[in-house]
């Protein structure tokens, strides 16, 4: 005898979930703490059992200038890790910030906020996981929220900004995750 099947709007299907990380936000949030990221650990988190479209990591690049060639090979190294371990890798050239300073700004904030919006309409996603706890972000969430789009910030809980956890529908606190990464300098 046949089993009758359920009907297919009764099936349970994974959340669709977009993941976007704001890399020098998640980084300085570790740095905080000490830890090393596991990317991987990281991505494996966020996703839990839901079905993962894409991990975005949005990340600025060091001058193309001689003095920061070093740094700036280093960097690609590393995107280039990540690209091999199946993230999508969205970069952004940075300038000096000033003539005696050695810092660099490479404002991936206006490329993210962009690229976010067009993978959400091409991706359909259930869920946008922003990984930052910038407040920049907060206008973000609000106009994926309008288009039906479910959004979770997630940074470390006292550095997510007021502006961008009441944009959003959920937070998540990094903080514990992160803490059980490695100890920079650890082995």
């Amino acid at each position: 005898m046949k089993s009758a099947a359920k009907p297919l709007s009764a099936r349970p299907e994974a959340p669709r979930l977009l993941v976007a990380v704001d890399e020098s936000n998640l980084l300085a949030g570790a740095w905080l703490l000490q830890r090393n990221l596991d990317w991987q650990r990281l991505r494996e988190h966020l996703a839990g059992d839901r079905h993962l479209l894409e991990m975005v990591v949005f990340a600025g690049l060091p001058p193309a200038m001689p003095e920061w060639q070093t740094e700036r090979e280093k960097k690609q190294k590393f995107l280039h890790w990540l690209r091999q371990h199946g993230f999508l890798v969205v970069t952004a050239e940075g300038a000096p910030m000033a003539a005696e300073d050695n810092r660099y700004k490479a404002n991936v904030d206006v490329l993210l906020a962009l690229e976010v919006m067009e993978l959400a309409e091409a991706m359909r996603p259930d869920v946008v996981v922003l990984v930052t706890g910038d407040a920049d972000f907060a206008h973000l969430a609000l106009r994926l929220r309008r288009r039906g789009i479910r959004v979770e910030a997630a940074a470390i809980g006292e550095s997510m900004s007021n502006a961008l956890r009441g944009a959003s529908n959920t937070t998540v606190d990094l903080g514990a995750l992160l803490k059980s990464f490695e100890a920079i300098g650890g082995k």
